[in-house]
């Protein structure tokens, strides 16, 4: 005898005599029809025709695709797992600064060419490049959220190369800048000043670090925190590293170990490293604005995250492996490492002059080994 197959959603009569029909979406939630039906025919029909478009994979949540962006994409940041407080609060002022047009409008509505209007008028606007791009990445991310839950059956963010994060290439401080550099700045904040030219540390891994961290024996410094400071909220707190990579140990070259000890003697707190004048965590504000000073009074046009860049680059010359620069940035891949690489004055020069010696000898192995490229 064949199986009865089981219906598919369900029917019931309203007091007003007309049927309302609904049914179970992929998602688990019950969603009923838009309308009610004059008969139970009717209803069945409707409801034939809604799981035939779930089988196909082309059924929408009609109730969700008509929520608006704002509310829609708010409970995104609210609910997602993997953003952070400082994500969620540079979406949040974008979303008020460059995207209000969006905001009122259901998912359904968002098309591919509104989409490419909202880009266009963006980028003809007051918001610098970086702001407009998050924007965009922002409203994918969104838009992919809704397909996945069904409520629109493509993302319209199909504008090519778009909200693409073009890194500029970074200011690059010399070994005598840097020391000019330090030798300007309030000197509690020299030691900040060097663990990020000549160890690679962040602005927020540097303020995260604790007395514990500072190994003056071994010359090694521990990242194992990163200190999170937001723009709007006077929210501040220690995270671990986004990835295990971040958690790492960092030798310090010798010449940057007599102000650590200074530092150490004279300013670390005795939880914290790097404490203000009140005792209290320093400030990532603290160390930028203290370092804008010095950097106008030296003349130098590098940002603080450029020391960064600065101290890595220096390393790869010295003969550093991609893998060295990897473990020192804290960095899980090599695409992210391979950023922080530059070109260094006269090292050009340096290769050719070695190019000739091989010609010479014609034998690679009498070659500087600072010289061969090593992955």
């Amino acid at each position: 005898m064949a199986k009865k197959r089981r219906r598919f959603g369900s029917v019931r009569k309203l007091p007003s005599g007309r049927f309302q029909a609904s049914f179970l979406g992929p998602n688990g939630v019950r969603q009923y029809a838009p309308d009610t039906f004059r008969t139970r025919t009717d209803a069945d029909r409707w409801l034939v025709g809604v799981e035939a478009d779930i089988n196909k994979g082309a059924w929408l949540d009609d109730k969700l695709g008509r929520e608006t962006f704002g509310n829609y994409a708010g409970a995104y940041l609210r609910d997602s797992p993997n953003i952070g407080d400082r994500w969620e609060e540079t979406c949040r002022r974008n979303m008020r600064l460059h995207m209000t047009e969006l905001l009122d409008l259901p998912l359904i509505a968002i098309t591919p060419p509104v989409v490419r209007s909202w880009y266009a008028k963006a980028l003809l606007g007051e918001g610098g490049k970086t702001s407009i791009g998050q924007s965009y990445r922002f409203l994918r991310a969104v838009m992919n959220s809704a397909k996945r839950d069904g409520a629109i059956m493509i993302n319209p963010c199909q504008i090519p190369g778009a909200g693409t994060d073009k890194a500029k290439e970074r200011g690059i401080a010399t070994p005598g800048q840097i020391v000019d550099l330090v030798e300007a700045i309030t000197p509690r904040y020299q030691a900040a000043v060097l663990l990020a030219a000549w160890c690679g540390l962040r602005r927020g891994e540097v303020c995260g670090l604790r007395t514990a961290d500072v190994d003056l024996v071994d010359g090694v410094v521990w990242v194992r925190k990163n200190r999170v400071e937001l723009l709007e909220s006077p929210k501040k707190y220690d995270k671990d590293p986004k990835t295990d990579a971040g958690r790492r140990p960092v030798s310090v070259p010798p010449h940057v170990m007599p102000y650590l000890r200074d530092h150490m003697k004279e300013w670390a707190g005795r939880d914290r490293f790097f404490i203000g004048k009140d005792g209290q965590p320093m400030r990532g504000n603290a160390v930028y604005q203290a370092f804008v000073r010095a950097r106008v009074k030296v003349g130098v046009d590098v940002s603080y995250h450029d020391l960064r860049h600065t101290g890595q680059t220096l390393a790869a010359s010295a003969g550093a492996t991609l893998a060295d620069l990897k473990k020192r940035l804290g960095h899980a891949s090599a695409a992210a490492s391979l950023r922080y690489l530059h070109a260094v004055e006269g090292r050009d020069r340096e290769v050719a002059d070695q190019l000739s010696k091989l010609a010479a000898h014609g034998n690679a192995a009498k070659l500087p080994k600072t010289i061969i490229v090593k992955h």
